[in-house]
């Protein structure tokens, strides 16, 4: 089983900024990839940012240039970042953490999901 637990959501007004934590603990040793989603009242869930423990981060092409992942690791917890800058009011949602882990044979692993309980992030003046 993965924990994770966000912080770091509020209001904030046009243009500003906010930096999202999410941290990661327990069974981490297959922990493929993390990643944020947001949900906006009346949207479905919808990618942000997508994290790998190896390669490439990606963002959704809404949020690219403003927004920013890290990931820090150490041997008992993962934290992922989320720091967003010029703020819309259109990034308002809740913003869910979520991690995958890989597990099983090699040649055909299974995947496990797990959630956050989700941030609210409000932009607005």
């Amino acid at each position: 089983q993965v924990h994770l637990v966000e912080s770091g959501g509020g209001l904030v007004q046009p243009g500003g900024s906010l930096r999202l934590s999410c941290a990661a603990s327990g069974r981490l040793r297959g922990l493929a990839s993390m990643a944020w989603y947001r949900q906006a009242p009346g949207n479905q869930r919808e990618l942000v940012a997508s994290i790998p423990t190896v390669g490439t981060y990606n963002y959704a092409d809404s949020v690219k240039g403003r927004f920013w992942a890290t990931m820090s690791r150490d041997n008992a917890k993962t934290t992922v970042d989320l720091q967003m800058t010029s703020l819309k009011p259109e990034d308002t949602a809740v913003y869910y953490c979520n991690a995958v882990t890989t597990w099983g044979p090699v040649e055909a692993p299974s995947t496990s999901d797990y959630w956050g309980q989700g941030t609210q992030v409000t932009v607005s003046s």
